[in-house]
């Protein structure tokens, strides 16, 4: 989702609720402690410079159930930093603490804000030899091969 329509999403929200694709809910009483620019400069692994840039929340909760945060609050927040984006609409990266900080994408489904899995990938498939389609083959044309380096008994490792 990009800062344009999540800010859209906000005008029209009557509550805020953010929930896991495995269907949990971040607690009601979560604080918005960073909102942020995230610019990344990397190469792959087939040696392209790359940059990315994301606009980042980070969802928090403490031990204040009371706590809740309005949809106009956090639109007036994101207004109130809209120059750090420098005019760019970027990708939203949701940070929330499991077992380690994730980092999830957005959708917003049902009234309520999912945070979507991110995965990691190559970006240099071409460059790696790593097919862009898996090969389909039928149980009939796979076979055993014989020679394998690392059979049994064979003394390879």
């Amino acid at each position: 989702m990009k800062l344009s329509e999540f800010k859209n999403q906000l005008e029209n929200a009557t509550q805020l609720e953010f929930v896991l694709q495995n269907g949990q809910k971040v607690p009601s009483h979560f604080h918005i402690t960073e909102i942020g620019m995230i610019t990344k400069k990397f190469t792959d692994c087939g040696n392209t410079f790359r940059i990315s840039k994301k606009a980042t929340l980070q969802l928090w909760s403490s031990i204040d159930f009371k706590h809740r945060l309005e949809p106009k609050k956090v639109l007036s927040i994101i207004n109130a930093t809209s120059g750090m984006f420098e005019g760019e609409d970027l990708e939203i990266e949701i940070e929330f603490q499991q077992e380690t900080v994730g980092k999830f994408g957005l959708e917003y489904i049902n009234n309520q804000f999912l945070l979507t899995n991110t995965k990691t990938d190559c970006l240099a498939k071409d460059n790696c030899g790593i097919p862009t389609e898996k090969t389909k083959l039928k149980p009939s044309e796979l076979q055993e091969n014989t020679n394998q380096c690392c059979a049994p008994n064979s003394n390879c490792c």
